[in-house]
Order: C-alpha cells, then structure tokens, then sequence
C-alpha cells in the first residue's frame, strides 16, 4: 500500500495585490494602480485567509477568506517587504505587549497602561494589547477607562476567538467583580453570538 502523500505546505507571507481604479470623468478619465499588502495564512483546512497590513506594518483588522483559484490569480508573493518591513514591526509590537505583561503580572500598572498603549499605538485592532490594557484599568478600579476599552473590545469578532478564551474570560470575570453588570452582560452576550455552544460562557 502506498503511503499517503506527506501535507503540503501550507501558503503562510505576504503577499501584494493590485486594483485598478479611475480617477476623473469624460475625456480626463485615468486609470491608477493601487497596490495592496497582505498578511496571508492557510489554514488546516487549506482556506486561505487574507489580513490587511496597516500603516506599521502589521496584520491588523478583519481576516478574509479567499478562493485558491482567485488567490493564485491574483496575490503575488513579497518575501523581501516581510523580511524588511513586516516581520520588524511584528517583532518590535510582539515585545512590547511582552513588556506590558510582564509589568501587569508585577502590579506594575502605571508602566503596563504605558506598554500596552505604545503596542496599540501600533496596532489599534490588537487583541492582547486591548484585552491587557483593559485588565490593567479594571484592576486598577478605573472604570471610566475601562468601560473605553470595553466598548472597543465587544466591537470586534477575533476578541472572541478560541485563541484568546483565557483573556476574555479574564476580562468578563473583572467586569463583574468592578460591578460592571451591564458591560459584563453585553459582553457575554456578544460572546455567545460567537460561540453559542460555549458552556464556560452560559455559566458565567
């Protein structure tokens, strides 16, 4: 029996893609080319997901799901723009929000809240940056900031994916514990649109 092929390499970079748009009416009518970069990742079940880069560098915003055939067609690779551009900011974010844990896991709040701003200086979207800033203001009793980042938070779908479940029930717990009910209402709401099968969150 013949063994079954080894998987095959899963697309993981950056990628470019063009769009070609018009600018100006009748006879002034130009095309320009705007050219896009993306974060790409296959996943185990080979769909292919597309992340923007923002103005740092880095993944930031909703992931998309794009067709392989239309992919292939359509994104080229860009591996000299990772090595130069993306994988230092992801690198030099990636540190940061590190520092900014480890102050808050000191009680170091004054200098966490100072890390975790500096990381979402870079990325405004950023999950653990949101959710440890968050944190730090709630266990602080600051409720005014936090019900801030509550509001960012509960607006965005990756804050309530599987990879993040420790940090958001985190944060869940310490809205109730701040006496946060509503917030901490809304919040498991929103977490179960998401994840309706979840029993930690039908308990809490």
């Amino acid at each position: 029996m013949k063994e079954k092929d080894t998987e095959h390499t899963r697309i993981k970079g950056v990628f470019s893609s063009e769009k070609v748009a018009k600018v100006g009416a009748g006879t002034t009518v130009r095309k320009t080319t705007q050219t896009m970069y993306w974060f790409v990742e296959e996943d185990e079940n080979g769909v292919i997901w597309v992340q923007p880069l923002n103005p740092n560098y880095v993944p930031s915003g909703p992931k998309q799901e794009v067709p392989r055939e239309e992919f292939l067609e359509n994104y080229r690779p860009e591996p000299e723009f990772y090595t130069h551009k993306v994988y230092p900011s992801i690198r030099k974010l990636n540190q940061t929000i590190a520092r900014a844990e480890r102050h808050r896991a000191n009680g170091e709040t004054y200098s966490a809240e100072y890390e975790f701003t500096n990381a979402l200086k870079i990325d405004e979207e950023n999950i653990r940056a949101n959710f440890g800033l968050g944190l730090t203001y709630l266990e602080r009793g600051d409720t005014a900031r936090a019900n801030d980042v509550f509001e960012r938070l509960v607006k965005l779908d990756a804050a309530f994916e599987a990879e993040h479940k420790h940090l958001f029930n985190d944060f869940g717990i310490n809205l109730r514990k701040n006496e946060m009910y509503d917030q901490a209402i809304r919040y498991y709401q929103r977490a179960l649109e998401l994840s309706p099968t979840d029993e930690h969150l039908h308990y809490n």
